[in-house]
Formats: structure tokens, C-alpha cells, sequence
């Protein structure tokens, strides 16, 4: 049997499902669903087009088409002569707001996070530019540790108006799945990134020696009407994320 085989199984099952979804779709879906359940994990090899194509019995465009979905979304990686494997990093992405956690879950892997503090505090003249409020009101900051499969790889603070968060112990993993049990949507974000040195705090917390590349990412995320609803500073770990800016 194919090593191959219970990928291919899980597509098959979703392709015969009735519904009007594209051909296309099912198949990243399913790629999707497979890194979800952890029988595709971060660096594991995939089928080719051609292999796609043949086993399932679709044309290679519409193959083709899945794997640009999967490649734009992060899913997937690309390599000549190597060919294609489900992505070990983590993006952060100015073209949508996809969140910490759910990126990670789609890689495969187990997101955690460690909680520093849920404090309401008064917001700086900088952290007011970013969120369009005034100087001095209140937001929440939320300061965490991130981790992935119980490995430390960054440190991120979230400033949120306050009036957006009615309970902050209700934010446990995600604070994406937080809002929108609020119903509010992230739709889209703006980011700068840049390399910085290590702190002391960013060394301990994540227990690295001094050597490891620093990322440093500020990001603004909006909701449908284009209201900043979290500005965001994360200093990550350079080796383990990938930033894609918006085409």
C-alpha cells in the first residue's frame, strides 16, 4: 500500500460527497482536514501533481489548482526537485487574518500558550495611532508565550479596546476564537516586521541561546468595516517563522 493511501482515501471520501463544492476545494480541504488530524504533519511529503491526478482521477489543473490554494494559505511548500511537503513554519500574513493557533493546528502541530498577563491598562499615544482611539483609553494588553508542539517560539502583546473583551478569562488558547464567539471577525491585518537582538525576557522565556534570529512583528488586524480591533508586538523566532507581505 501507498504511503500515500490514507491521504488519498480521505480525498476520494470528500470528492464522492455530494455536494456543489469545486473539485478543487475538496482536495485542499481535505489536505487541509489531514494536517488537522494529524496524519500529515510538518515536513511530510505530499503526492505530486501527477500522482494526484492519476490516483484520484482528476486533471492536473484542477490539481493544480488545490495546491495554489494550499501554497498561497501556508499549507504546503515547493521545492524543485524535492517536491512538496506540508510547511514546518508558521506565516504571519498581511493578506488575512488567520491567527496563531489555527495556523499551527494546520501544520500538524499542538499550539499552547502560556498567559503573562490580562491586565487593563491605559494606552500610549503610539498603541492609540495604531488602534484609532485616543490617548489614555483603556485596552486590554495581553501578554502570552506562544508555543508549538511544547516548544517556546515567541513572545507576543496584544493591546485590544476594552470594551471589545467583556471577560478576559474566557480567552484561553486563541484570542481570534475569542472574537468571534463575540462575534466579531478579523477579516485583514497590516504589518511591519523587522530583525531585532534578543532580550533578556525573550532568552529566558524561550530558553534559546543568543544566536537564534529574532523577528519582530507589529501587526494591526481590522474587522469587516476596517475597524482595528488588536494591535499586536511579537518577537519570534526567526527559524521557525515565515512573513508573507500582501501581493
Amino acid at each position: 500500500m501507498s504511503a500515500y493511501q490514507p491521504l488519498l482515501t480521505l480525498i476520494q471520501e470528500r470528492i464522492e460527497q455530494k455536494d456543489k463544492s469545486p473539485l478543487y476545494l475538496k482536495i485542499a480541504d481535505s489536505v487541509k482536514l489531514a494536517t488537522e488530524q494529524q496524519m500529515l504533519k510538518g515536513g511530510d511529503f505530499i503526492p505530486t501533481e501527477r500522482e494526484f491526478s492519476d490516483k484520484l482521477g482528476v486533471s492536473r489543473i484542477t490539481v493544480r489548482k488545490a495546491l495554489d490554494i494550499l501554497d498561497k494559505e501556508g499549507v504546503i511548500v515547493r521545492s524543485r526537485g524535492l517536491g512538496t511537503m506540508i510547511s514546518e513554519t508558521v506565516e504571519y500574513s498581511s493578506k488575512e487574518a488567520t491567527g496563531f493557533s489555527q495556523q499551527v493546528v494546520l501544520k500538524g502541530k499542538k499550539p499552547d500558550t502560556l498567559w503573562i498577563k490580562k491586565d487593563v491598562v491605559l494606552c500610549s499615544s503610539e498603541i492609540a495611532k495604531m488602534l484609532k482611539i485616543a490617548e489614555n483609553d483603556q485596552v486590554f494588553l495581553l501578554k502570552r508565550v506562544r508555543y508549538i508542539d511544547e516548544q517556546a517560539v515567541s513572545i507576543e502583546e496584544s493591546y485590544v479596546p476594552a470594551h471589545l473583551i467583556h471577560d478576559p478569562d474566557e480567552i484561553q488558547l486563541s484570542l481570534y476564537d475569542y472574537f468571534r464567539s463575540q462575534d466579531i471577525s478579523p477579516t485583514k491585518t497590516q504589518s511591519r516586521v523587522s530583525a531585532k537582538m534578543p532580550t533578556e525576557e525573550f532568552l529566558e522565556k524561550l530558553n534559546i541561546d543568543e544566536t537564534v534570529p529574532v523577528l519582530l512583528i507589529e501587526q494591526t488586524a481590522y474587522d469587516k468595516k476596517g475597524v482595528p480591533i488588536e494591535y499586536s508586538i511579537n518577537r519570534c523566532r526567526g527559524d521557525m517563522y515565515v512573513f508573507v507581505s500582501e501581493d
